[in-house]
Formats: structure tokens, sequence, C-alpha cells
């Protein structure tokens, strides 16, 4: 290969495996966890059939990596944002939501929600990974919160925890698969800045104390 000035030049080594992964990202999410090839990934990547191996046992270990890489790299930076988060829970919380919307909502990695729904039946060990990394992580990192808003008084002291970790994070895994789904039939696009305000407003008037 080439650079601009008609040297040649040899790609990294070490930039492989995030070339295998951006390709097999858009392929899984565009065709699917079966239908998806591992030398369908390779040719996508510009690699040879067998390089993927060099780095990944088989193409379950490159979904996991696509997990960890998208959705598990940006809750561990909301929950670090929230372990330094000071100030009213409910405004931390509206924080976080944006900052999900940022990073996730409008980025390629979206898709990977819709996936492992799609998948989830089919490959009962990937969904196991998936509950366990990414949809037990999400649930403590609201509980934390929402103990926390209960301790300071700020949030009901009624609370049951686990059906309204349930019942605050669905509208957001909603707007992630309507996206990847009937969107596309929608006349006008969501807002989902003006989407997640009134998540936001509807969860905090049922959590917020009366006092």
């Amino acid at each position: 290969m080439q650079n601009q000035n008609g040297t040649r030049w040899h790609r990294r080594k070490d930039a492989r495996p995030d070339e295998i992964l951006a390709a097999a990202q858009i392929l899984f999410i565009e065709h699917g966890y079966k239908a998806t090839k591992l030398e369908d990934i390779a040719r996508a990547a510009g690699v040879t059939k067998g390089t993927p191996y060099l780095y990944f046992e088989n193409k379950a270990e490159i979904l996991k990596a696509v997990v960890r890489n998208g959705l598990l790299a940006n809750i561990t930076r909301l929950e670090a944002a929230a372990e330094n988060g000071a100030g009213p829970v409910a405004a931390q919380m509206r924080l976080l939501m944006q900052r999900w919307n940022e990073d996730v909502q409008a980025s390629q990695s979206s898709g990977l929600v819709k996936l492992m729904v799609a998948e989830a039946c089919n490959f009962p060990d990937l969904a196991r990974f998936y509950y366990d990394e990414v949809i037990q992580r999400a649930r403590a990192l609201l509980r934390t919160l929402l103990k926390r808003g209960i301790a300071s008084g700020e949030f009901r002291a009624d609370l049951d925890l686990d059906e309204t970790v349930q019942i605050a994070l669905a509208p957001l895994v909603m707007a992630l698969l309507w996206e990847h789904s009937f969107a596309r039939f929608e006349a006008e696009p969501i807002d989902m800045v003006r989407h997640i305000d009134h998540i936001h407003d509807l969860l905090t008037r049922g959590l917020c104390s009366r006092g």
C-alpha cells in the first residue's frame, strides 16, 4: 500500500483488532450475528481470512469485544460520572441520560441493543454475557443513584427499587429499538433531546418526595 506521497507503507499490526471490530460491528448490525461469517468480517476489515483468528478465538468473542468496546465502555464512563456527581440526584440522572444519548443513542453502537435482543433466543450464551455485563451493570448504576436520592430525602422512601429500575430503563431501551426498526416510517425523526427531557420529567415527578 502507498501513502499520498507515493512511498510504500504498512498497516500497523496493533491497529488490526480495532479494524476487525469496527467491520464486525457494521456487519452484525446490518445482517445479524448468525448471517455474518468470519470471512465476511475479514474482507470488510481488509485483512486475510485467517487474520481475525490471530486476535479472537471465534465469532462469539468478536461480538463480545464489540459490545465491550461500544456499550460497556460507555457504561464505565457513566459509572465514573455518577461516582463523582454532586448536587441533586435528579439532575445527575438527567445528565447521565443526556450522555447516554450523545455517546450511544446517536452512535452506531445503538444498533447493538437491537442486535442482542433479536439474537437472545438463538444464542443463549451470548444473551447471558449481555445480561451479566450490560443489563446488570446498567441496573446497578441506576439503583445506586436511586438509593442516593432516597438517603438524601430527595426521592420517596417507599420506592420499590427493582420495579423502579425496570421502569426507568425501559423508555431508553425502547428508544434504541425504535430507532433501528420502525423509526424509518415516521414522518419526522424523534427529537431525542426533547424525548429525554420528557422521560426525565415523568420519572422525577414520580420519584421525588412530596416534601
